[in-house]
């Protein structure tokens, strides 16, 4: 039971990484038509920093999860130090990119937020999903 659980969270994983992109690319297509291509820009490349995010936040937590488990005997046990450094250099990555982008490419900084929260939208879409299917199944 508990593989089967293990593959339902990976593939929900891999399904919200897949429509933050998609979502993300959407909606920048859509704002590069009714308002400007830098803010359309300005979208994909926030929905590409939020996949990103995502994709590293993944890793980390499965890394500090395969440590926690290798100790699961030890009295005290020790997270890797690379496992602190990867949950919070993400932030610095995103602050340091938008920083960038804007200061560069006069990209707005308002586009490229909202591109941050395809990651929470697809989430949601795929929960939703997951939920749909889940009930068609049991009926």
């Amino acid at each position: 039971m508990e593989e089967d659980s293990t593959a339902q969270s990976n593939l929900t994983e891999r399904r919200i990484g897949q429509y933050t992109l998609v979502l993300g690319g959407a909606a920048s297509v859509i704002a590069s038509y009714y308002f400007s291509l830098r803010v359309g820009a300005g979208l994909l490349i926030g929905a590409l920093i939020a996949w990103a995010n995502f994709r590293w936040l993944e890793r980390t937590m499965d890394a500090v999860t395969r440590a926690s488990t290798a100790q699961a005997s030890s009295p005290e046990a020790r997270i890797p130090i690379i496992g602190y450094f990867g949950l919070f250099a993400r932030y610095a990555l995103i602050a340091v990119v938008v920083y960038a982008t804007f200061s560069v490419f006069r990209i707005p900084v308002l586009s490229m937020v909202v591109g941050l929260c395809t990651l929470g939208a697809a989430a949601m879409l795929a929960t939703l999903l997951e939920v749909l299917n889940s009930s068609s199944k049991s009926h």
